[in-house]
């Protein structure tokens, strides 16, 4: 276009941020190790305070009786990804389902999006594209199966 050779950029931002080398993951004792993840576990998918889009890994380490610093380590270990990536996982479960259940047709994805925990529209539809690699609406109805109306006899 205009003589130009223009490249396209990618739609969403996939690109994953890479969790640094910290030294502190030596220092955590496997017993803690454990029982921080069993802790998480629990507050997170239990509890499902992924659900609240204000829920940060700061209020869970205070939540839990430790610091941000052994959460991020432990969510490391145990999930082998960040805080962020591993909420925006279990958000994108739960809209995998909502998307297509027949029970949620009438909602929109922005609104899907909202229950599920997604602050932001974008953030969701980054998130949804990095793990299924389309967009919620694509997915929507690739997979959203028509029931058979029954028949008034």
């Amino acid at each position: 276009m205009y003589g130009h050779n223009h490249t396209t950029m990618p739609k969403y931002n996939t690109i994953e941020k890479k969790e640094k080398d910290a030294p502190y993951r030596l220092l955590l004792r496997p017993e803690l190790v454990d029982e921080l993840y069993e802790k998480i576990q629990q507050k997170l998918v239990l509890e499902k305070k992924y659900l609240d889009p204000e829920y940060s890994a700061k209020q869970l380490a205070l939540d839990l009786s430790t610091n941000t610093r052994y959460i991020s380590a432990v969510i490391n270990l145990r999930f082998q990804q960040n805080y962020s990536s591993l909420v925006n996982e279990l958000r994108i479960r739960d809209a995998l389902y909502l998307l297509i259940d027949h029970r949620y047709a009438e909602q929109t994805v922005e609104e899907i999006s909202a229950m599920v925990g997604f602050a932001s529209r974008q953030s969701f539809y980054a998130a949804f594209y990095r793990v299924k690699g389309m967009t919620p609406k694509e997915y929507r109805q690739h997979n959203m199966k028509m029931k058979p109306k029954k028949v008034k006899e």
